[in-house]
């Protein structure tokens, strides 16, 4: 490879491997060169050569841009932000469609473009205020839960079921049943993936329940010759013991279902520092997506099943 094809290589393995690695984005002060040499190191020792071939047609610009922001955004506090990335994420995405071997990541990606669009749809409905001469502009405040579970019952109503989800969800829900969890939580898979069992994503989850290794091996999945996480009943079965374990930790669904995409440690954290009890009291306070999350899960069972998370 001559001097230049390895320079786009290296620019095209960034909008995968700062995904993985949050440290890369944490500031919208990003030192290029380093990042791409912290790029290529982290590709030589994690994706196989047949990705970082097809890796090669990334837009500089675009990448570079969605590297700047999109971790930070999904990781910070503020959901509005992530408005911000909705058209870079969507001229990204079908990059990563266009090659077999980043197709997984392109299903990662695909299930999360909602939140860009909801992010959006929020800024709109409440702009911030103008800022008044000599003074500093107010900080940002965040969508109440109440107004983000109104939007995603605008978006998730006219939905039809994903593509194969017809023969899944039963399957899915046998799963769940053996583990005495309700069985309409398994909709959990299309939000994490669009039951999409081979997607991945950039920090190592996989799965249509993107499961992250550790948490796999904790519920009895094997990574290795296969990994089980692609497999639809085992994968199933992991998830529906996790979510059984969350819910024994807090006692309610809305907070078991934000721990299961922040992490347990995360919500603890919050409802204590808060003297707070419901996940509507700490939303506010945590990650952006899970402050998606929760809301959109909320919204999508309720539209496929006709039932209340908190009621299930």
């Amino acid at each position: 490879m001559d001097y230049f094809g390895e320079v786009k290589l290296r620019i095209a393995l960034l909008c995968l491997i700062a995904l993985a690695n949050p440290a890369l984005a944490q500031t919208n002060d990003v030192d290029l060169g380093d990042m791409l040499d912290t790029a290529q190191q982290w590709a030589q020792e994690n994706l196989d050569e047949n990705v970082l071939k097809a890796l090669q047609t990334v837009d500089r610009d675009k990448v570079a841009d969605f590297l700047a922001h999109y971790q930070d955004y999904l990781n910070g506090d503020y959901v509005l932000d992530l408005a911000q990335l909705r058209d870079t994420a969507k001229v990204v995405l079908p990059l990563l469609e266009a090659h077999p071997e980043t197709q997984p990541y392109a299903a990662w990606l695909r299930a999360r473009l909602d939140y860009f669009d909801a992010a959006e749809a929020l800024k709109k409905l409440a702009p911030p205020p103008p800022p008044k001469p000599g003074k500093l502009r107010p900080p940002p405040v965040n969508p109440t839960f109440k107004a983000e579970q109104e939007i995603w019952i605008q978006k998730l109503t006219p939905r039809p079921w994903p593509q194969g989800a017809e023969k899944l969800v039963p399957e899915l829900k046998a799963q769940f049943a053996a583990e005495g969890v309700p069985t309409e939580l398994v909709w959990l898979a299309e939000v994490e993936s669009g039951f999409t069992g081979g997607a991945r994503s950039p920090a190592g989850a996989v799965g249509m329940f993107q499961l992250m290794p550790a948490t796999a091996k904790h519920f009895g999945l094997s990574l290795w010759p296969w990994d089980q996480r692609e497999q639809t009943k085992p994968a199933a079965r992991a998830a529906a013991k996790y979510l059984h374990q969350l819910h024994g930790q807090f006692g309610d669904w809305r907070l078991a279902i934000a721990a299961y995409n922040c992490g347990a440690g995360t919500v603890q954290k919050a409802l204590t520092r808060y003297h707070a009890k419901s996940f509507a009291r700490i939303a506010p306070h945590l990650p952006a997506e899970t402050q998606m999350y929760v809301p959109k899960v909320e919204a999508l069972i309720r539209h496929r099943e006709g039932a209340e998370l908190e009621k299930l």
